[in-house]
């Protein structure tokens, strides 16, 4: 089963509980205003087979206290993600999270057809203009079904509001040098970012979807 990949990485500690393996889907069908990971929506690129990646990430669960899976969506390759889940489960019992744009309703079916292998999943487009107070998600539209035993006992003490203590980004660097970072920034983060990086005589170059910048960013904050 071939599956279209963003990129993979572990740990990651901002999307969940503890430290887990990331998954990020190549491809969107959804395309939410103001999505910071617009480098995700182009469909057709980074094509691997699931055995090949099964044999990438298996090393990892060892260690790993979670799965993330997230996108791109998901959901738009839904024989890829089931095929996924099943060889994931077939390894270990750790927890599973998948994110999805779409609405829980439209994907129900398939949820059903994962047969259980997803213990927690967080539903729902994200809204742009739509208040960022709750945890694990971009706007507070956005819903939490914990599917399983385990996502309950995972995931329920998510279900609140944000806390200070609420870790925003976890930094990374690929093999070319290039930092990216994963996790749920708050509204702005992101351009608020480059202002102060130009401030210092540097260039950063974000994924963020700009087609509706609201206003004047106050710049003189850090993020």
């Amino acid at each position: 089963m071939m599956l279209y990949l963003s990129r993979i990485h572990f740990p990651v500690t901002t999307l969940g509980p503890d430290h887990r393996v990331g998954i990020w889907f190549q491809g969107c069908s959804i395309r939410c205003k103001g999505c910071v990971s617009a480098d995700t929506w182009g469909t057709g690129k980074g094509g691997v087979s699931v055995d090949e990646m099964m044999n990438t990430i298996s090393p990892w669960l060892q260690e790993a206290e979670g799965i993330t899976i997230s996108g791109g969506e998901p959901f738009d390759q839904p024989e890829a993600l089931i095929d996924l889940l099943k060889q994931i489960r077939s390894k270990t019992s750790i927890d599973i999270l998948v994110y999805s744009g779409h609405p829980f309703e439209k994907i129900a079916p398939i949820v059903q057809n994962c047969q259980g292998t997803i213990d927690a999943l967080i539903s729902d487009p994200y809204e742009e203009n739509t208040s960022q107070t709750v945890a694990l998600r971009g706007s507070d539209n956005q819903r939490l079904h914990c599917l399983t035993p385990l996502g309950e006992t995972r995931f329920r003490p998510f279900d609140r509001v944000l806390k200070s203590s609420d870790k925003t980004f976890d930094m990374m660097f690929d093999e070319a040098g290039v930092i990216w970072l994963a996790g749920i920034p708050r509204r702005d983060d992101m351009r608020r970012l480059k202002t102060i990086l130009a401030k210092e005589g540097h260039l950063a170059v974000t994924t963020q979807d700009e087609r509706s910048v609201r206003g004047k960013i106050d710049d003189t904050s850090c993020p």
